[in-house]
């Protein structure tokens, strides 16, 4: 059963950081992008970074410097390192998978829970 699992999230100051985890079951990050995309409330869903099969990042420019995507292959996850924490930054942050490379939104065809970010003093 393909599953993703994210977890991390929680209440941090303007200024912090969280790292949040995808744990991929069912698959191997190797034959997968992954995508992390948020979700603040009245607004649409949008992409945040990815990670492709072989290891190729992008990020959005709104994160670009504060945000870090990684993979530990062992542990079939991957992280979301943010740095500089910002209020707009408060969503709820989701995990996605497709085949091979990054792609739009409506390209990924697994997806976590989510776990939510609050950014605030």
């Amino acid at each position: 059963q393909l599953q993703l699992v994210e977890s991390g999230g929680g209440l941090v100051q303007p200024g912090g950081s969280l790292r949040l985890s995808c744990v991929a079951s069912g698959f191997t990050l190797y034959a997968s992008a992954i995508g992390w995309f948020r979700q603040a409330p009245g607004k649409e869903r949008e992409g945040v970074s990815c990670i492709s099969s072989s290891g190729s990042t992008n990020y959005a420019d709104s994160v670009k410097g504060r945000f870090t995507i990684s993979r530990d292959g062992a542990k079939n996850t991957v992280y979301l390192q943010m740095n500089s924490l910002k209020p707009e930054d408060t969503a709820v942050y989701y995990c996605a998978a497709r085949p091979l490379t990054c792609g739009g939104l409506t390209e990924y065809t697994y997806w976590g829970q989510g776990t939510q970010v609050t950014v605030s003093s």
